[in-house]
């Protein structure tokens, strides 16, 4: 039997928060070991942005954040900022652009986000035990953590396996199947930045509409509980997808009404009213036209015609195109979610280490724990401000 090996810390997970929470613990002289089930670290991380790694955004604020308790991420969000972040690309000489509202991409690819994580692990003595599963973790007064190849023992046990998003990259359940072992509370989990499937009625009046795209205001929830995103938005062969349909869709519960305005700051066809013109469906087709794609302007006038010709019924179609209401059948499910909301309840855990308020020594970071991000590069920030806090604190 292969004698049990001693670390100061043990992560599991070799994603974006488990990479720098090893890079910061073996820093700081401890003795780290990073096991994954995959093959290779920074599985998800290569395939985000489309390849070239959205590494930050800009603008990260406590606000761009979902959580049952929304203030739990300002800890880790100011002890290590997108500016730090930056300053860890440009000392590997990654070069990198700025696309839309503060979206921080590499110009090459997110290899160099990956290498750059790996070489940070190799100068700070971290082990990296890839394609390595983990069997079991007990804990008497040190971890005992059992695997594929060998058992394994530590003061500190990190989790950041990730959430349940993207199960051909290998995402499971593990974590949470961890913090419920040890007593944690669970916030219930769901799909988060996901395309919106249509109703069977809305399938067969619009997705033969699949790829156009239209800038609108979309909204979920109402009163104090609404939020709102200005965005791209996508017709889908199944549903509603774009950068705004991904924002609300980590707001949207299940059997709500989804408000958009699909002209947002214009007047359609109030101009019509205002101006005495004529008055016809071929003037109302004209200024759809001016607004809208031909075929989403075409299908528009077919699904929702003028019923008069009155200022009332105008100014009526006017509203219904700033405040189409429908209601989605549901989501894409984890297949095609960025990332999974809820998570390991932030009320179990210390806002400035990450470490559960119950079990000395163990911590959770990243997207295991209840903070969802918004679309943009938001969740790596989180990654890496969570990964920092607890390699401080291990």
């Amino acid at each position: 039997m292969d004698p049990v090996q001693s670390f100061d810390v043990v992560i599991l997970g070799a994603g974006a928060a488990g990479l720098m929470c090893a890079i910061e613990a073996g820093k700081l002289g401890r003795r780290v070991a990073l096991i994954d089930h995959a093959d290779r670290a920074g599985k998800k991380i290569l395939i985000s942005g489309g390849g070239r790694c959205n590494f930050t955004n800009l603008h990260s604020l406590p606000e761009n954040f979902i959580s049952e308790n929304p203030h739990f991420a300002k800890s880790a969000l100011a002890r290590f900022t997108p500016e730090d972040m930056i300053a860890l690309v440009e000392k590997h000489g990654i070069r990198y652009h700025e696309k839309t509202l503060g979206q921080l991409f590499c110009d090459r690819s997110a290899q160099d986000v990956v290498t750059m994580l790996e070489r940070e692990c190799t100068a700070a003595s971290v082990v990296a035990l890839m394609g390595t599963s983990v069997v079991s973790v007990a804990k008497a007064e040190q971890f005992t953590i059992e695997t594929s190849k060998g058992t394994y023992q530590a003061e500190s046990l990190v989790i950041a396996t990730g959430g349940l998003s993207i199960p051909k990259m290998g995402a499971t359940g593990f974590g949470y199947g961890i913090a419920k072992q040890f007593g944690l509370r669970i916030v219930e989990c769901r799909p988060g930045l996901v395309p919106l499937v249509f109703s069977d009625v809305d399938r067969d009046r619009w997705c033969d509409l699949t790829g156009l795209s239209i800038e609108v205001m979309a909204t979920a929830g109402t009163g104090k509980r609404a939020s709102t995103f200005r965005e791209k938005m996508l017709i889908t062969h199944r549903g509603l997808s774009g950068p705004a349909m991904l924002q609300i869709s980590s707001y949207w519960k299940p059997g709500e009404v989804l408000r958009l305005d699909l002209a947002p700051d214009r007047k359609v066809i109030t101009p019509m009213v205002e101006r005495n013109a004529r008055r016809d469906p071929g003037a109302i087709r004209q200024l759809l036209h001016t607004t809208f794609p031909g075929r989403l302007a075409d299908r528009w006038l077919e699904e929702y015609p003028p019923t008069a010709w009155t200022n009332v019924a105008l100014t009526a179609m006017e509203e219904q195109i700033h405040d189409w209401q429908l209601t989605p059948a549901g989501t894409e499910g984890y297949e095609k979610a960025e990332v999974t909301a809820g998570g390991v309840d932030t009320a179990e855990l210390d806002a400035k280490t990450m470490q559960s308020r119950k079990v000395p020594g163990l911590f959770f970071i990243g997207e295991v724990v209840d903070v969802t991000g918004w679309l943009g590069g938001y969740n790596f920030q989180w990654a890496w401000a969570s990964g920092v806090s607890a390699g401080q604190a291990v």
